[in-house]
């Protein structure tokens, strides 16, 4: 999109969770600790695998982050639900940033899958999000599919993940 960045540091991160970056009442992210990202690396409405959009993400994975202490104790792992969010989120954020207007809300998923696990011994996870379809219309809705690679490994995927924004 012109004259849109098309990469977000943590405070743009942040600006958007306080509802700053898209205006009050459309798409924000959650604040730490639920913001499952520490930046944006490129986001696009025509890029990705399929034409139609895309989001790369990152999140720097350190021992005391808060879900290893309780999931689980002595045997630390990220909560799957936890990638997942991340991966909605990522979603909602797209479209925010194509200007689509309203309050974002995940809607659901098609198929989950994991292949390794994110322990505290990962430095970095990376969101790749591929949309294979927006609609703007009196609908807004998102419908993509989601990747996490721990340290380089693919650790999970999603494929139809839907976020809608909702003005109401």
């Amino acid at each position: 999109m012109a004259n849109h960045p098309s990469s977000f540091d943590k405070d743009g991160l942040l600006k958007c969770a306080k509802g700053e970056l898209f205006g009050p009442g459309n798409p924000q992210l959650p604040e730490p600790p639920m913001l499952m990202m520490d930046r944006v690396t490129d986001i696009s409405d025509d890029g990705g695998e399929n034409g139609k959009g895309h989001v790369r993400a990152e999140f720097d994975i350190h021992p005391n982050l808060w879900f290893f202490a309780c999931h689980f104790p002595g045997d630390p792992v990220m909560p799957g639900c936890l990638g997942l969010d991340g991966l909605w989120q990522l979603t909602g954020f797209n479209l925010g940033w194509r200007g689509m207007l309203g309050r974002g809300r995940a809607l659901g998923v098609g198929e989950v899958k994991f292949t390794e696990m994110i322990t505290p011994e990962i430095k970095q996870i990376e969101y790749h999000v591929d949309f294979t379809r927006v609609m703007d219309r009196k609908l807004k809705l998102g419908i993509a599919n989601g990747k996490i690679f721990a340290d380089g490994r693919l650790a999970f995927t999603a494929e139809g993940m839907k976020v809608g924004l909702f003005t109401d």
